[in-house]
């Protein structure tokens, strides 16, 4: 997939004047980008125009001028790309009670491996290998990132829809599951080609 480069980045000005615009671009994107798996945890998976929409609002609502500054931006948001045969996601665990969070959060605790986090694609499972950092013995981050790598055949399988495809939380806290189909699995197949 394409990295996000400094000459696709607007000025704070320019951004200001296409902004709503741009922002009802993406959304409609991310509907289709998004996949809740029960009632706490939704994914969306992140591609070029994903990353280049968060790197601009952050400049947005962090002021930032200097290119240095928004190389900077650019070279962490680039990481949440997928690679080469992979699905990228950022995992956000959704607690509403704000007086609860500190207790809920911990029921996760464990839900960022690949044990307990996959995608199965008919009978293959594809283990999601998060980012190192979002966790430790004692927390857990609300807000995770994790990777789907696929072989050739688990990849032409999930293009094709040839098999049923689902994203498992298998944790002893959070056991839900939910099925790749439709405009969901169309717009995530287009990120192998």
């Amino acid at each position: 997939m394409n990295k996000v480069e400094l000459s696709e980045i607007l000025d704070i000005a320019q951004y200001e004047k296409r902004r709503d615009a741009y922002r009802r671009r993406v959304i409609a994107l991310k509907k289709h980008r998004r996949l809740p798996v029960g009632p706490r945890v939704t994914f969306v998976f992140e591609n070029h125009d994903t990353v280049l929409f968060q790197i601009q609002e952050m400049m947005r609502a962090e002021r930032i001028v200097n290119d240095n500054a928004i190389q900077h931006e650019i070279d962490t948001y680039n990481q949440l790309l997928p690679g080469e045969n992979e699905l990228a996601a950022t995992m956000l665990i959704e607690l509403p009670d704000p007086a609860r969070i500190r207790d809920e959060i911990t029921k996760f605790h464990g839900v960022n491996t690949c044990e307990a986090t996959y995608l199965q694609i008919g009978v293959g499972r594809l283990p999601g290998v998060f980012d190192a950092g979002q966790s430790d013995e004692l927390r857990i981050s609300a807000v995770q990132y994790v990777r789907f790598r696929f072989n050739d055949a688990q990849r032409d399988a999930f293009a094709t829809g040839e098999n049923d495809a689902r994203l498992v939380i298998n944790h002893p806290n959070y056991h839900h599951e939910a099925s790749i189909t439709g405009a969901v699995r169309e717009e995530l197949a287009k990120d192998f080609f």
